[in-house]
């Protein structure tokens, strides 16, 4: 289990109704059960990962992120998760919006592209940048919608979601020092999570 997974699994409450989008192998769908007592499961466009998370008993359904999440009713879960996969669906801010339609809280991760290693490399080669987090060339790269810390954060602004908790970490899931620090995390964190919920009516 990834060490990001293991701080998003702190941020749920325990016996709370969680749906996990794209869940890849289900591990974290898994640990929510064993450990938190959560109702848990998962939609994943990935057939393989689908096949491999039912074989070990994992409600995981195959599903689309992007057209999906509109066939679920209002206040279904607890928690909708969207784990290292905003940067990936073809429609970043209509996925919130349904997350936090069907969901309670809304708890996102995502590669920072604000990153000082991939700004100096963008800057010095005049190429896209190559990291450990952002390891495949942009031909063939998943990543569509790539975004920094203070981009997500302007977009929850216009959107009118309140942050109730967010850390930067690196890719081996250190948290970083620099959490109280928005231009800071902006900088050094390669990796952000946030816990959303809509504002208060």
């Amino acid at each position: 289990m990834r060490v990001d997974q293991r701080l998003i699994a702190e941020m749920i409450a325990p016996r709370a109704r969680v749906l996990d989008v794209g869940s890849g192998d289900g591990t974290l769908i898994d640990y929510l059960y064993r450990t938190r007592s959560c109702d848990a499961r998962g939609i994943e466009i990935d057939m393989q990962n689908v096949t491999q998370s039912v074989a070990h008993g994992l409600p995981v359904m195959h599903g689309d992120a992007d057209h999906d999440l509109a066939d679920y009713p209002d206040g279904t879960f607890d928690y909708v998760v969207l784990q290292r996969t905003l940067q990936a669906v073809e429609r970043p801010r209509e996925v919130l919006r349904q997350m936090l339609r069907i969901g309670r809280y809304a708890i996102v991760s995502f590669p920072n592209f604000g990153h000082w290693r991939l700004r100096l490399q963008l800057l010095t080669t005049g190429r896209m940048p190559m990291t450990s987090v952002w390891s495949t060339p942009w031909y063939t790269t998943p990543n569509i919608h790539p975004c920094t810390i203070r981009d997500f954060l302007v977009l929850c602004e216009e959107e009118g979601y309140v942050v109730q908790q967010w850390l930067a970490i690196d890719e081996d899931g250190a948290r970083a020092p620099w959490r109280r620090s928005i231009r800071l995390a902006n900088l050094f964190g390669e990796q952000a999570m946030f816990l959303l919920r809509r504002a208060e009516p």
